[in-house]
């Protein structure tokens, strides 16, 4: 029985909770057996609260049908994780910081509120590199998170925690966030499904950087449809969050399930030539696109002129990172990773009239990119530039044979739509020759989340790769180069 209930969907599950055919206190006891079976070999979930979780299944019973049951999104008793940057009330929460090793909030993060109110269940948090800087998971906390498809590599990050235990059947949906490819990369090296929201669709809270659009908080999955569950579960207005506004009129499950496939795609391997990926992965990302063609769209080679827009993205990244780790840097520098400290560093010696240049970098590329949606319906490109790579290393060494100057040369993918505000989801394309998930990411324009979905729903039905989770871990080895 447990098993029957850890392959089910999010959406079968929620079903079957709706008509009282399974409780949620039986889901809970199915996750913890299989956190117990897998969670020694891959450490996605360090830190569990499975009592704190009965008693919510228990009151959310007694209350059988409140008020949320009938919002889009209600879930109704199932298990999710939550990324161990946001907190959750009375449950360890350590941000991946040896400074908040024993840090246990009395309040939860105002999205974990949302969650929980909609029937989510909380039963672990997910592992995430310090302060969720890093596309590789591991801290000083909990150590490595360990990618199921291969043990040898990792699960990217920074929502690697997450990814795994999504992809293994540990919880039917994981909570996390996204700043330059933290749900999207994450998502690719694991075959499972990530969505970046446009800034303001979801909630993050009482951030010191509530003005900035380039972190957000998103949903990861095993399939389209259960992604656009979660992304209905947490969408909406929140007074803490001065970005964010109402959940559309129609729902993201519901506009899935209406949407016909897209009429017209521009899809780029590399940006002409500019941003590096590896060559097989272009050749799987290139196939995959042009399934496509069965539905009778029309895919045409294109891409926007990045223009400077990897640089500023460095620059605006880094006045982030001063705003978020100046104070800690000055307490705490001991403890604090060198990826950090370099961002941060970088980020207080800039000048005002770089940060001016970056800005005008975003907006000159933001608008070359609406102006692409003008002609297409979404943008598709490879979702990372190459492969999971060693567990051992913080990122890729080199993709294509050139070496990365820094942990995060290889994001230009991801950071492009990023500065852009699109939504962008990260969706299965196949797999490379050892076996190493590859693949794409489909954006669409801001606010426009069910145009992204939908097409990455035709795809996820094209290819059935949805159809090969949860996995057991696979032990492994790293691929040469």
């Amino acid at each position: 029985m447990p098993q029957d209930l850890i392959r089910m969907t999010a959406t079968e599950a929620v079903a079957r909770l709706r008509k009282r055919e399974i409780s949620p206190l039986e889901l809970i006891d199915a996750a913890e057996a299989r956190i117990a079976e897998v969670e020694p070999q891959v450490n996605a979930l360090p830190t569990l609260c499975f009592d704190r979780a009965r008693e919510h299944a228990r009151r959310l019973m007694a209350t059988r049908y409140p008020p949320e049951a009938n919002e889009a999104g209600w879930l109704d008793g199932l298990p999710v994780s939550i990324k161990d940057l946001n907190d959750v009330a009375g449950v360890r929460t350590t941000y991946g910081s040896p400074i908040f090793r024993d840090h246990v909030p009395t309040r939860s993060h105002p999205l974990v509120e949302r969650i929980e109110r909609k029937g989510g269940i909380v039963v672990a948090k997910s592992n995430t590199p310090e302060f969720g800087a890093g596309g590789s998971t591991f801290n000083e906390v909990f150590g490595r998170t360990r990618n199921p498809w291969n043990l040898s590599l990792t699960c990217g990050g920074s929502t690697g925690g997450g990814a795994v235990s999504v992809a293994t059947g540990e919880v039917w949906l994981a909570q996390g966030t996204d700043h330059g490819g933290s749900l999207r990369r994450p998502g690719t090296y694991c075959s499972v499904v990530g969505i970046r929201p446009s800034p303001g669709r979801v909630t993050r809270g009482a951030v010191n950087n509530l003005y900035s659009p380039l972190s957000v908080q998103g949903p990861m999955a095993r399939d389209i449809p259960d992604l656009a569950l979660f992304l209905d579960t947490m969408a909406g207005y929140c007074p803490l969050d001065p970005l964010t506004f109402d959940a559309p009129a129609c729902s993201f499950v519901a506009a899935l399930g209406r949407a016909g496939p897209p009429r017209r795609i521009a899809y780029s391997p590399d940006y002409n030539g500019n941003v590096l990926v590896e060559r097989e992965t272009r050749a799987i990302c290139e196939a995959a696109v042009r399934r496509f063609e069965d539905l009778g769209c029309v895919v045409e080679e294109y891409a926007p002129d990045l223009g400077g827009v990897e640089e500023a993205f460095m620059i605006l990244r880094s006045q982030h990172f001063v705003v978020d780790r100046e104070l800690q840097l000055r307490e705490h520098r001991d403890l604090i990773k060198q990826d950090i400290i370099w961002n941060t560093e970088k980020g207080l010696s800039q000048s005002p009239s770089q940060l001016a240049w970056a800005d005008r970098e975003r907006a000159a590329f933001y608008r070359r990119v609406a102006e692409m949606f003008e002609r297409y319906d979404v943008f598709i490109t490879p979702s990372a530039g190459t492969p999971a790579f060693d567990v051992n290393r913080t990122h890729p060494e080199t993709i294509d044979g050139v070496k990365l100057a820094n942990y995060m040369g290889g994001s230009t993918l991801n950071a492009a739509m990023t500065m852009a505000s699109c939504a962008a989801v990260a969706v299965p394309a196949g797999f490379d020759q050892y076996g190493r998930p590859v693949g794409l990411q489909i954006a669409a324009p801001p606010r426009q989340e069910a145009r992204a979905l939908a097409a990455a729903g035709f795809l996820e039905r094209l290819t059935g790769l949805d159809r090969q989770l949860p996995i057991d871990p696979k032990p492994g080895t790293v691929p040469p180069g």
